[in-house]
């Protein structure tokens, strides 16, 4: 059987449709049709025709920003779902995660008579780190922001490490958010830190210029580069047709910590919420431009700006359908904000947002 027969026959049954369910294009292929295929080849063959543009996926809850910046379109998709359940992103399609999981540690969570979450806790499993590294290319690197080590969560934290490391993650380094000057006062001691954990799918990608080897490059081909930056060598080497040597690890080194304020309380979207501006810092040594970052539990949305302002396109999911309302704000709302063209696209399809439910339209 052609793979090609499962996919013109829905096209030309539902062609006068908006839309078809996998229950109704499995009903017709199997039923009305005759064919004898399992269902994971309907659905197959239906992904691949995403893929060639004659069906477009469209589900509930899925907002699509898109910003034009010196030519190039910049895309964040913000969707409304469990960012534990990647089941709709292919497998190595993405090229970098940064995300800041609602760890489900109370003692942590409180002081005195406030309560400092206020949204769904949980704690990773194995199967979390499992989802990372199906969908992460190969050498990219999973960003996640930890609290930083007491007697409550010390051994969470290393469990985390353990999880990352069995299911094929490599430990590449541990930098400090240094908050500014604002002072926590929980706990046993007066804090102001959380760590920014930095694991890699395998060998990291090679993202650091090798000075030398660049330098040996342009002399062999009689470019005088002396005085030189690494990166204004790189621009020469480019600007003359010249291919650039990396190294592994991230596009520099990395600081002995990032420091930056966080917003005061009464100005933040959510409590934990991170500045754009360190977002930036990390995003911009971990990827490149153009590339597809995901951030599965986006809160305030900041993930998505930060992406964004730096040219990169985004995933960023959202549980709470009211702080989904309040990102999909603060997003346009920022984004507005600076230079460039902004067009956005939301749709709310009545579709419910999982693998067997979804709905499908074609693209006429």
């Amino acid at each position: 059987m052609s793979l090609d027969t499962i996919q013109f026959s829905l096209f030309d049954y539902f062609m006068d449709d908006e839309k078809f369910t996998l229950k109704e294009a499995t009903e017709l292929v199997k039923v009305n049709k005759n064919m004898q295929v399992n269902d994971e080849s309907i659905r197959a063959r239906i992904y691949e025709g995403i893929d060639r543009g004659i069906f477009r996926r469209v589900a509930r809850g899925v907002y699509k920003v898109e910003k034009q910046l010196e030519g190039k379109l910049t895309t964040c998709l913000l969707i409304n779902g469990n960012g534990r359940d990647l089941s709709f992103i292919k497998d190595k399609s993405i090229d970098g995660i940064v995300t800041d999981h609602p760890y489900d540690l109370s003692k942590s969570l409180t002081g005195g008579n406030r309560k400092f979450a206020q949204y769904e806790l949980f704690k990773y499993t194995e199967q979390d780190f499992k989802e990372k590294m199906r969908v992460l290319k190969d050498g990219a690197f999973c960003i996640e922001f930890l609290p930083e080590e007491n007697e409550v969560n010390y051994q969470y934290l290393y469990e985390i490490k353990q999880m990352a490391v069995k299911n094929g993650f490599k430990y590449f380094a541990k930098v400090p958010w240094v908050k500014g000057n604002f002072v926590s006062n929980t706990g046993r001691k007066a804090h102001n830190t959380e760590d920014v954990m930095i694991f890699s799918k395998g060998e990291p990608r090679s993202l650091k210029l090798d000075a030398k080897k660049n330098i040996q490059l342009a002399t062999e081909h009689g470019i005088d580069v002396k005085g030189l930056s690494s990166y204004q060598v790189k621009d020469v080497l480019l600007a003359n047709g010249l291919d650039v040597c990396y190294m592994k690890g991230t596009s520099g080194m990395l600081p002995k910590a990032f420091d930056f304020q966080p917003k005061n309380s009464k100005d933040k979207v959510m409590e934990a919420e991170k500045p754009v501006e360190l977002l930036e810092s990390i995003i911009e040594y971990i990827s490149l431009p153009d590339e597809l970052l995901l951030d599965q539990f986006g809160g305030s949305g900041n993930f998505a700006i930060a992406c964004t302002n730096t040219k990169r396109n985004s995933i960023v999911i959202e549980k709470s359908e009211e702080m989904f309302a309040k990102m999909k704000e603060n997003v346009e709302e920022n984004l507005q904000k600076t230079d460039g063209k902004l067009d956005v696209a939301y749709e709310n399809f009545e579709s419910e947002n999982t693998i067997e439910e979804d709905d499908y339209e074609y693209d006429a």
